[in-house]
């Protein structure tokens, strides 16, 4: 029996050359966070969203890049929080402020205590997790998330009023009340943001409440801006802001792009942080009328020269693309023709300036 580890196995992998690599930009991270620094307050704390592996990009990739520059980290499961605090050990980082913004089982609160992680609280916590905590001698910061018209996690105005979240005043040996948090519904997909601005004034009336339930006191973090947010709705960047896709250097949408356009005197630069490489395995010209791929779908015009690149929908490119997306070579653009193959994809680069040597896409 072979196994992963075993020689004739590892023979064959150090023969297997990579198809294609993934590359992170350290240059695009930092002009990124930069152009949002440039949008808040400087009294402002910038956050960073890593959930879903820092969004496809890699936890661990992108704390070495974003850690030291930023002032909050937000995740998603109490393991990434621990993952973050493993990492600034290993590489003796301090700790940053992590907030775990997910769910979070009974016997997790105590562990994230004692790593002196944050966690979010949006609805009565059962009364096991504040057995364990308390009886554990730890005491936990804690951020509330108001639901203001998203319809998902977080305390309705309804609720406050009721006394469903007045268990943190009663158990402020086990709850530190640092924040308040919201989520906005609809910052991204409109030019308009009156819905938006409805959101904020439930949400500064949710802290008054809290306020006169004397669960959090007049200093208290406040942050309700991602990244559509902290680019076209000033009102939103209080204390702190939560910047995900927009780290990444990805625009929420085409109308918050066109409202930032609007507003400021210049169009905030986003930067594209991860890059996916690839050399082509054959180039070469085929003469007019020859088909291209599976299916005959595409058909050559004119004579063109194509690329064949190593990669296909088995390594994630999606086959919905096929005949509508374009690779960059060389910084120009080349047409994806024909459907997008397992391990395959081929691209017309007859207008694009090669030079001399391999075609990297």
């Amino acid at each position: 029996m072979t196994t992963p580890d075993s020689p004739a196995i590892r023979a064959i992998s150090e023969r297997l050359p990579v198809a294609s690599r993934i590359e992170l930009s350290e240059d695009a991270a930092i002009s990124n966070l930069d152009t949002f620094r440039a949008q808040i307050a400087a009294t402002s704390r910038l956050g960073v969203v890593l959930k879903g592996n820092a969004y496809g990009h890699g936890l661990r990739e992108m704390l070495e890049l974003v850690h030291d520059r930023v002032d909050l980290l937000y995740v998603i499961t109490p393991d990434d929080a621990l993952t973050v605090r493993q990492w600034e050990l290993s590489n003796s980082r301090v700790h940053r402020d992590t907030v775990v913004l997910g769910a979070i089982a009974a016997h997790e609160y105590v562990e994230l205590a004692h790593a002196k992680v944050q966690v979010v609280i949006a609805g009565p916590v059962d009364r096991e997790a504040v057995e364990t905590i308390l009886a554990s001698k730890n005491r936990l910061q804690v951020h509330i998330h108001l639901d203001t018209g998203l319809g998902r996690e977080g305390f309705t105005p309804q609720q406050l009023r009721s006394g469903e979240a007045d268990f943190l005043l009663h158990h402020r040996d086990v709850f530190e009340c640092i924040g308040v948090m919201t989520h906005f519904s609809n910052t991204e997909d409109v030019t308009e943001q009156s819905y938006a601005v409805e959101q904020l004034r439930v949400f500064h009336e949710g802290v008054g409440e809290l306020r006169r339930r004397l669960i959090v006191g007049d200093v208290v973090e406040r942050h309700t801006a991602a990244s559509a947010g902290a680019l076209v709705l000033p009102p939103s960047r209080l204390s702190a802001v939560r910047i995900g896709i927009g780290l990444y250097g990805l625009w929420p949408s085409s109308e918050t792009r066109l409202s930032a356009r609007v507003l400021g005197d210049t169009l905030p630069v986003l930067r594209p942080v991860l890059s996916w490489k690839v050399p082509s395995q054959i180039v070469k010209t085929l003469p007019a009328g020859s088909y291209v791929g599976y299916g005959c779908t595409y058909r050559c015009a004119v004579d063109t020269r194509i690329a064949v690149l190593p990669v296909g929908y088995f390594d994630g490119y999606p086959r919905l693309a096929s005949g509508k997306a374009h690779v960059l070579v060389r910084g120009q653009r080349a047409p994806v023709l024909g459907r997008v193959m397992m391990n395959h994809l081929i691209v017309d680069v007859s207008n694009v300036t090669t030079g001399d040597g391999p075609i990297h896409a």
